[in-house]
C-alpha cells in the first residue's frame, strides 16, 4: 500500500527540508503529540513552531521505512541529536478520505538518552 497524496506530500517536503509545503499537509486544527511533552499541541501554527525547532535539532535526518493502513500512516526515521543517534515514528492520520489533510501528527523516539537529548535541545530553542 502507498501513502495518501498528503503522507507522500509531508514525506518529501520534510525531506526537501521545505517547512511550509510540510504544515500545509495539515488541517488548521491539527493536533500534534510530542515525544516529550505530556499535553498535545492545538493548530498548525503551533506545529510550525515546533517542526521549525526540529529542522534544527535533527541532523542527518533521513525516512528509513513507510507503512501505510486504513487508519493511519508511519513514516520510520532515524536522526542524530548532540551525537546520539536516535531512532522514530511520525504517525500520521488522515480520516477516511486519504486525499483530505492530515489531522493529526503523533512522533515517538528512542532511545531514552537520544529523547533526553532532543527534550533539552528544544526547550532550550522554544523558551528562548
Amino acid at each position: 500500500m502507498t501513502l495518501p497524496s498528503s503522507a507522500a506530500r509531508f514525506r518529501a517536503a520534510v525531506e526537501a527540508g521545505d517547512l511550509d509545503t510540510a504544515l500545509a499537509q495539515f488541517a488548521e486544527d491539527v493536533v500534534f503529540n510530542s515525544p516529550v511533552v505530556f499535553r498535545p499541541y492545538q493548530g498548525r501554527e503551533a506545529l510550525r513552531v515546533l517542526l521549525s525547532a526540529v529542522f534544527t535539532v535533527f541532523e542527518n535526518f533521513r525516512y528509513t521505512a513507510e507503512y501505510a493502513g486504513p487508519d493511519g500512516h508511519v513514516l520510520a526515521f532515524r536522526a542524530d541529536v548532540d551525537g546520539r543517534e536516535l531512532q522514530g515514528v511520525d504517525i500520521l492520520t488522515t480520516g477516511a478520505d486519504p486525499d483530505a489533510l492530515l489531522s493529526e501528527l503523533t512522533v515517538l523516539v528512542r532511545p531514552y538518552s537520544a529523547a533526553t537529548a532532543l527534550r533539552e535541545r528544544m526547550a532550550a530553542l522554544l523558551s528562548g
